[in-house]
């Protein structure tokens, strides 16, 4: 069981240019999308969220559910679901304004277990900036690491939640022995400072850095570096790109029986090679559709995990 834990919203997505554009809402948010997308690859897994009783927040858990995800450690609240406004560039990139207070997600609570089996737990995007559950959620971390779980992040940077960037990313980097993958875009690197190395020497067993139609690269403890070229596409948008790219990696690792720091010491060149040019594959086929629609199994099989 692969649990992602973190916040599920709506992306109002403009069909058409100009301010004014009329909004088309669609279940989102990047763990979320990185739980659906593990769904969709056949992997088990749970979410791990606080979400409205209200509409979206039940069409967001019917789409969990179709998707094979297990809810069963969702919580519930009357408060309203976020919304997040999307603004598409002409290349397809995507950014946000966000509507927050008072919404049910930021209120999540510690919860007393994990699923059973869970062998490991992704976190990332609005839910480790938007306090109380913020804490609440880098507890459960902390926690699920000191026993050995292994832990995913996507810090996943939305700069305008974040009121002051100094103590975020302080916070970040006391995160960091309490994680065992690191995957960020180059935009977020550049944002939060330092060096793949540097995070390295503080807890990871590896870093993915992300580049766009660029491709990936990773960066592990043995001093390794291994790099793979992103797959040609038209881009209709980038939306749950990097959260495809999450849903990859954990997949292909469960995989490969390589959830633990050991397992991913042991991937060598020629495993993360293949890693990488699997998750760069699935972001494609996420970014040739309108919206975060990550890829079935079925669609990637032909090129193999």
């Amino acid at each position: 069981m692969i649990v992602v834990a973190g916040e599920a919203l709506i992306d109002l997505v403009p069909r058409g240019a100009g301010a004014l554009a009329a909004l088309t809402p669609a279940l989102g948010g990047g763990p979320f999308n990185t739980a659906v997308a593990l769904g969709r690859l056949g992997s088990p897994a749970a979410f791990c969220s606080r979400v409205s009783r209200d509409a979206f927040g039940e069409a967001l858990l019917d789409r969990l559910r179709e998707t094979g995800v297990d809810v069963s450690s969702v919580q519930r609240g009357d408060e309203p679901t976020t919304l997040a406004v999307a603004t598409i560039g002409s290349d397809g990139s995507a950014a946000y304004s966000f509507y927050v207070e008072g919404t049910a997600d930021r209120l999540f609570t510690t919860p007393e277990a994990l699923p059973a089996g869970t062998r490991a737990v992704s976190f990332g995007t609005c839910s480790l900036v938007l306090e109380p559950g913020a804490s609440a959620y880098e507890e459960l971390m902390r926690s699920a690491h000191a026993r050995s779980v292994f832990t995913a992040l996507d810090p996943n940077i939305r700069p305008g939640l974040i009121a002051d960037p100094d103590a975020y990313r302080a916070r970040f980097r006391g995160w960091l022995p309490s994680v065992s993958l690191l995957k960020l875009s180059a935009e977020d690197a550049e944002w939060l400072g330092g060096s793949p190395r540097e995070w390295l020497a503080a807890g990871p067993a590896a870093v993915v850095v992300t580049r766009g139609g660029d491709g990936l690269t990773v960066f592990t403890r043995d001093g390794g570096e291994y790099t793979v070229p992103g797959e040609r596409v038209e881009v209709v948008d980038t939306i749950g790109a990097g959260d495809t790219v999450n849903a990859a990696l954990l997949h292909g690792l469960a995989a490969r029986d390589a959830l633990s720091d050991e397992g991913v010491a042991a991937l060598g060149a020629e495993g993360w090679r293949g890693l990488l040019g699997f998750a760069a594959r699935a972001a494609a086929v996420t970014c040739s559709r309108a919206g975060a629609e990550p890829p079935y199994a079925h669609e990637l099989e032909a090129r193999g995990v």
